[in-house]
């Protein structure tokens, strides 16, 4: 039987540096290739430089940073064309993930992906959270994929869902599309509730394609 999710520990002052850094990266505040200047993030969030520093090399561990020894640090500059490709992984490694972790799963991996659920609608119907659809997101997909047991997948998994957050808010703007996904990510669930394994899969593929489809027409590539 599956354990409960422990319970989030709070944030050090790093984590909390680089949660502001990375939510304004993701929102588009900072571009890609500009500076991140450690004083001035420094002074910005009273924060001392060994927080600020630690937090500029856990970005660059998740990609949204490049560190150079002359330049300092500067937020990552990504393409559409590395947008799809990530997209590409994700839906080999889920489809394989799901096919794994659906004769595994148990009641309460069920439940735990439900009660994600519950909680992104209940937010989306007071017209709030919807900034936090990637964590909701990530949080829904990975009680499904739990039961696989392949940590080291989960985590190449984790980096790319962060790689492509920011190009899936830029989808998100379109409330249908919004919509749209939770409606698969309800259907999903069912047939991952009556041990469905090709249609899981089949609906899993069809979900991933659309954020590349939306993406494209979006973005012009």
């Amino acid at each position: 039987m599956s354990r409960p999710a422990p319970p989030k520990r709070p944030l050090t002052l790093a984590q909390s540096v680089a949660a502001d850094i990375r939510e304004r990266i993701l929102r588009r505040e900072i571009a890609g290739g500009e500076p991140l200047r450690q004083e001035a993030i420094s002074k910005a969030l009273g924060a001392s430089i060994i927080p600020v520093r630690e937090a500029l090399r856990q970005l660059e561990s998740e990609g949204l940073v490049e560190l150079h020894p002359h330049r300092g640090a500067v937020v990552t500059e990504f393409t559409l064309a590395q947008a799809l490709e990530w997209i590409h992984l994700r839906r080999i490694i889920e489809t394989d993930l799901i096919g794994v972790a659906i004769d595994k799963l148990t009641d309460a991996h069920l439940a735990r992906a439900q009660s994600v659920l519950s909680r992104f609608d209940a937010a989306l119907e007071e017209g709030r959270d919807v900034a936090r659809w990637s964590e909701y997101n990530w949080d829904f997909h990975s009680a499904l994929y739990e039961s696989a047991s392949r940590p080291e997948t989960m985590k190449v998994l984790a980096m790319l869902h962060k790689n492509c957050d920011r190009y899936i808010r830029l989808q998100l703007l379109e409330q249908d599309h919004i919509e749209r996904a939770e409606q698969e990510h309800a259907e999903l669930l069912e047939l991952c509730g009556q041990r469905k394994k090709r249609e899981a899969k089949t609906l899993l593929h069809k979900h991933i394609v659309g954020v590349e489809r939306d993406l494209v027409e979006q973005l012009g590539g």
